[in-house]
């Protein structure tokens, strides 16, 4: 006989558009215990477990901070009832934390202005409005929404339980996904096995309740600021300064087999499930309309399952290389890679190359290192790391070239490069070896260049050198780490392309606007990068880059960068409003007149 053994949660705050799975062992009637699901739909020797989620008729006396989902609220944004901004993103916990988030905050007024000029008051949402008192203490009023569907609630079953409190019946598989209507209600998941012919229940139920909904936290808006034009321009992320200009959004999303509670200790373990961290993700790279997408740590199965397809709802096309760690692993879903996306809309695919850096280790242990040494030589550089380089042709005009009937294509290189610090010279090779490659496809082609992607290298590092300067002077501190030889001083560590920081630009840029100038205090005066693109609590600083051939692009605008102070308010990153621990960077193009190089 099927029998339910145990039920618990695996999260322990529920959250709005994150999956609910909760654990459920089973002793099957063969005597073998397992965590498989068994629904009515598919019966087990005449036994299948009956699933159902209720939600509470509690009176919802209080509302949550929308910065701080596990704060109850205390005060709300009246700009936000007036610009309809969506009720749960007005509320806050404290003067002080509406004080710290206004900046930011202010940014949804304009977005839900625009939003309500583009799709007019067909769809009307009263909301319900706070009383604060001196004591802190206040009561929330009713919020109704008018939806144009007419729908109604698809579970209108109620039930009681025994203390006689009224339960709504709201899904009846294993699985559920929160919604709006669960914020601030308690859910209660019930299974038991029952009889699949006679439908009669075995057993005892097995019930477990969750704590209140929250509303899903959700990343701070941030604005393009215009480097190339008026410097005083701030631009929404949908908005463009011509339609000869393009985008290009670089970004470590943080792959769920490292995103664990050990490494991450000071992230809430339901901000750290992939459930809600994919959706969070989702959503901050599809605010972000870029054209082309350069993302690394995309695990294989999550390109294939999720990324791939919902991307492809909002247009966009993708190209993907995962590692080649699975060969040592032996699971390759689990294995993570970059992933290349753009807009079918603006770009066609022209070719792929795929850069296996473990291949390219075996071709030069072959050529350069003594048969006694390639052994040894073989287990330093063989990392796994690989880069996806994409040719794509434009569909918009060229605006501002000289030919712009001419067929314009774009090389976009999108790698992840060693991580171990120890391994300096690893990192200068692969980097190295990629921008070798580049060169090849630049002569052939003659197109402009972007080289994106986290090189796991600081400003003024050799690989960073390598790409910002063209070459590494052979005094270099790091040219001392080179068990191997590969990098000895005889050897040239250069390339020809001139490749420039796109994030330089805030640096170099003249003006005076107070949104320039926050940005140059978020740069370093020394290497003209971003002080960090990486925040953790163990480690804060730049690895990540885009970089363009200056002779055939500039630079337009750039997406604004975050302070370090304002997200270390919740210690680091990952956190509830982040869902990674790098930064996006985002950087808006334009061809220059084409100059054979």
């Amino acid at each position: 006989m099927l029998t339910v053994l145990r039920v618990h949660l695996t999260s322990e705050i529920p959250v709005v558009g994150c999956e609910i799975t909760p654990y459920v062992l089973l002793r099957r009637p063969d005597g073998s215990i397992s965590n498989d699901d068994v629904p009515e739909s598919t019966p087990l020797h005449g036994y299948c477990v009956r699933y159902r989620w209720y939600r509470n008729f509690g009176d919802q006396k209080f509302a949550i901070c929308s910065i701080h989902p596990t704060e109850q609220a205390t005060l709300q944004c009246l700009i936000c009832l007036k610009e309809k901004v969506p009720i749960s993103k007005s509320y806050h916990c404290s003067p002080r934390c509406f004080s710290d988030a206004w900046q930011n905050h202010r940014a949804l007024h304009d977005r839900a202005k625009k939003i309500l000029n583009e799709n007019g008051a067909d769809e009307e949402e009263v909301f319900g409005r706070l009383n604060v008192s001196g004591s802190g203490s206040f009561s929330a009023g009713l919020s109704a929404v008018t939806s144009n569907s007419g729908s109604v609630s698809l579970y209108p079953t109620t039930v009681a339980d025994k203390s006689g409190e009224a339960w709504s019946e709201v899904g009846f598989s294993r699985t559920y996904t929160p919604t709006a209507e669960d914020i601030n209600h308690v859910l209660k998941f019930e299974c038991v096995v029952v009889d699949a012919e006679t439908r009669a229940t075995i057993g005892n139920v097995n019930t477990v309740l969750t704590s209140r909904v929250i509303p899903a936290p959700s990343p701070t808006p941030r604005r393009m600021i215009a480097v190339n034009g008026d410097p005083l321009a701030q631009l929404d992320l949908d908005g463009r300064i011509s339609a000869g200009t393009f985008s290009v959004l670089s970004y470590n999303i943080l792959s769920d087999v490292y995103a664990t509670s050990e490494v991450y200790n000071y992230c809430p373990t339901w901000a750290l499930s992939w459930s809600y961290r994919r959706q969070n993700l989702l959503q901050e790279i599809i605010g972000y309309h870029a054209d082309i997408l350069c993302l690394q740590e995309v695990q294989n199965d999550h390109f294939e399952e999720f990324f791939a397809p919902e991307l492809d709802k909002h247009g966009y096309q993708a190209l993907y290389k995962k590692k080649t760690s699975e060969i040592y692993s032996g699971n390759p879903n689990t294995v993570d890679g970059c992933a290349t996306f753009f807009r079918r809309d603006r770009f066609s695919h022209v070719k792929k190359y795929e850069v296996e850096f473990n291949k390219a280790a075996q071709s030069l242990t072959d050529i350069a290192i003594q048969a006694g040494q390639k052994k040894v030589a073989l287990n330093r550089l063989v990392k796994d790391n690989i880069a996806l380089i994409v040719v794509l042709e434009a569909k918009f005009s060229n605006h501002g070239t000289d030919n712009p009937g001419k067929r314009q294509l774009i090389c976009v290189a999108n790698t992840h490069v060693n991580i171990h610090h120890e391994h300096k010279d690893v990192k200068l090779w692969q980097v190295h070896t990629l921008l070798k490659g580049l060169e090849k496809i630049a002569v052939s082609a003659d197109i402009p260049m972007l080289v994106c992607g986290d090189f796991n290298s600081l400003p003024g590092s050799t690989p960073h050198a390598l790409l910002a300067n063209g070459k590494v002077e052979h005094l270099h501190p790091d040219l001392a780490v080179d068990p191997l030889g590969i990098l000895h001083p005889t050897h040239k560590i250069t390339h020809q392309l001139p490749l420039v920081s796109a994030y330089s630009s805030f640096a170099r840029m003249a003006g005076v606007s107070p949104g320039l100038e926050q940005q140059r205090r978020r740069m370093d005066a020394t290497t003209h990068e971003p002080l960090f693109t990486n925040c953790t609590r163990d480690f804060i600083g730049t690895v990540d880059y885009i970089f363009y051939t200056a002779d055939s692009l500039s630079v337009e605008s750039l997406l604004e960068l975050l302070d370090e102070e304002n997200l270390r308010k919740n210690t680091a990153i990952p956190s509830p409003e982040w869902s990674s621990d790098h930064i996006a960077l985002l950087a808006e193009f334009r061809c220059k007149p084409r100059i054979r190089r």
